[in-house]
């Protein structure tokens, strides 16, 4: 870097539309995610925050460590900064009810004691979302102590698996967990701030992937859940089609996947058939599917 020392954001000229779009199209082929023109100024602040920090001495010079840096670790930070990451325990409630009110007892019916269930989040943010489902698992399915279930999370922001993994919450992400829920898996470590029990923190094995990379993808097979709730959005029409056909290349024939309720699966691909749950609509990989 030829900067003899870090500037604030202030100082630094905002990004140019050429810069911006050379910036959106890079990170696009990176990640999937599209910034429309209304990002701009979100966008903007938040690589110059980038440039300050990392003492670049233009755009130019940090879209350069961006592209070449052999460890990528300053791509990821900016990952982390361009992310959104708003959740809580037990959104959308109505798709944990029907993992087990119909999912996983259909999984298990073609399935013999002691077999593995493999359930996956993605994006898990700082891990509301698979918290809740070892918690909805362990209260709400009866047969969940005749089969190994394995519980994968994961995330593009490395900054949030870090939250996700210590499993210390306010009362924002405890919003919808009633105070017997509480009782029994949270401990409260101090005013409004709650930590996550071992038994739950330990069930969960959470890892960075980003979903367009497809090494990284290819190691995640044989799931027969995955909620990817609110992921899609983020993409544009391809990156959408793309990242539908690599999850159902993870799912094991017969598996599911569970996705936001703004996301429509129909306009996306026809390699899923429809099943209603618990009064809501989640999509499986058919069992004759290689």
């Amino acid at each position: 870097m030829t900067s003899a020392s870090a500037r604030s954001p202030e100082e630094i000229d905002s990004i140019s539309p050429e810069e911006f779009a050379k910036l959106c199209e890079f990170f696009y082929r990176r990640t999937g995610i599209v910034f429309s023109e209304k990002k701009r100024y979100f966008v903007a602040r938040r690589v110059q925050e980038r440039i300050a920090k990392t003492r670049s001495s233009s755009f130019r010079d940090y879209f350069g460590l961006l592209r070449f840096q052999a460890s990528g670790e300053e791509f990821q930070q900016l990952v982390n900064l361009l992310t959104v990451n708003e959740t809580y325990f037990f959104r959308e409630d109505y798709q944990f009810e029907a993992l087990t009110r119909g999912m996983l007892p259909e999984l298990a019916s073609a399935r013999k004691p002691g077999d593995r269930l493999k359930i996956w989040s993605l994006p898990c943010s700082t891990g509301e979302e698979p918290y809740s489902i070892a918690m909805q698992v362990l209260e709400n399915w009866p047969q969940c102590d005749q089969y190994e279930i394995q519980i994968f999370a994961s995330d593009i922001d490395s900054r949030v698996l870090g939250d996700a993994v210590r499993g210390v919450y306010g009362e924002r992400s405890l919003q919808r967990v009633g105070q017997a829920l509480r009782a029994k898996y949270f401990e409260n470590i101090k005013a409004d701030e709650y930590r996550l029990r071992d038994e739950i923190r330990e069930s969960v094995d959470f890892s960075t992937v980003n979903v367009v990379d497809r090494v990284q993808m290819a190691a995640f097979r044989g799931f027969d859940v995955i909620f990817c709730r609110n992921l899609l959005i983020y993409f544009d029409d391809l990156g959408r089609r793309e990242t539908v056909e690599t999850l159902f290349e993870c799912l094991a024939p017969g598996g599911f996947i569970c996705l936001g309720h703004s996301e429509n699966m129909s306009r996306m691909s026809s390699l899923f058939r429809p099943r209603k749950f618990a009064d809501t609509i989640v999509h499986q990989k058919p069992m004759d599917a290689e």
